[in-house]
């Protein structure tokens, strides 16, 4: 049985972007319009902004954009909550309200034109379809070589990912509606959907340079995206940590037949710089080890916690009612 033209919903999470925000929003305008007259999607489809407790004037475009064009709509959280929360707060306003969504970042770098291949992947039968970079051409040395390191290593530590993707994705209604089940507080969602399963396939694409502004995406946040990654998503450390113990724990035993030996054959000298030096090796990984103890434990207690992972404080859609 052939789909229906499904509604469609474009979830763009905003961070002070009031530069960039005027020129994609067009684009994303043009992209959706198009694929509305080429009966791909229904004409009821909408591109739906979240500002994530920018300080600039991005809200301020955003109600402006909704106001001039009904194809336009948004949603102001009441503070930075970071972009995975904005971007799950987009998922989950627009799951009740269309049949697809397609996540994109708002700094135009992301090929729109791939849109549409993915539209035809869902109606070829798939609920997931990732966006996938075919290279890393537009990266500096740096950043192509952190961020490839960076998913070879979600990999090793055992948290399932798609190489090179990042978070421009279409998700089916059923998909939206199956993640809104899982009610962790620390979000990585590049390696939840695939959690959630159903049937999925990739569209390759090329990414270009930032057309506006400058990114907000800090080395730092890259990493804390990736520790977030690997300790939402797999409990591997934790087992490398009781490894790494019982290595050490055989050469430890190996270390105390040698210096009883050595004592028995009254071949002991002072070895005071050795001593020094294996005393702050091992102090230098028991920290490493408590440190991610802690990293575990602290997930823990913000789990138990269970705080919103999001507030909405304000909408374009007057007549809606906030919540969270």
């Amino acid at each position: 049985m052939e789909k229906k033209t499904p509604i469609l919903y474009i979830v763009v999470p905003c961070y002070n972007e009031q530069e960039v925000l005027p020129i994609t929003a067009n684009l994303f305008k043009e992209e959706m319009n198009r694929m509305i007259k080429e009966n791909l999607i229904d004409k009821c489809s909408k591109m739906l902004f979240i500002n994530d407790g920018s300080k600039d004037a991005t809200w301020d475009i955003i109600r402006k954009l909704a106001k001039e064009d009904d194809l336009f709509t948004g949603i102001s959280q009441s503070r930075n909550r970071g972009h995975q929360n904005a971007l799950f707060a987009g998922l989950m306003e627009a799951k009740e309200k269309c049949d697809i969504t397609i996540s994109i970042d708002c700094d135009g770098q992301d090929d729109i034109h791939a849109m549409e291949d993915m539209v035809k992947a869902y109606y070829d039968g798939c609920d997931v379809v990732y966006g996938v970079r075919s290279d890393r051409k537009s990266d500096t040395f740096l950043k192509k070589t952190t961020a490839q390191g960076f998913y070879r290593f979600l990999h090793l530590m055992g948290a399932e990912v798609v190489y090179n993707h990042a978070d421009y994705r279409l998700l089916s209604a059923k998909v939206l509606q199956a993640l809104s089940e899982f009610e962790e507080v620390n979000l990585y969602l590049r390696g939840l959907i695939p959690l959630v399963g159903f049937k999925s396939t990739a569209v390759y694409y090329s990414r270009t340079k930032r057309l506006a502004g400058e990114s907000h995406y800090s080395f730092g946040k890259m990493l804390s995206l990736a520790f977030d990654g690997i300790t939402s998503l797999s409990i591997r450390p934790l087992r490398l940590i009781m490894s790494l113990g019982v290595f050490f724990a055989c050469i430890s035993f190996l270390g105390v037949i040698w210096a009883v030996a050595a004592k028995i054959m009254d071949q002991t000298v002072a070895g005071w710089a050795s001593m020094v030096s294996i005393i702050c090796f091992m102090g230098s990984v028991q920290l490493i080890c408590v440190g991610i103890m802690g990293e575990y434990i602290g997930k823990i207690y913000m789990e138990v916690k269970h705080r919103p992972r999001y507030i909405i404080s304000e909408r374009t859609e007057k007549h809606e009612n906030k919540d969270k």
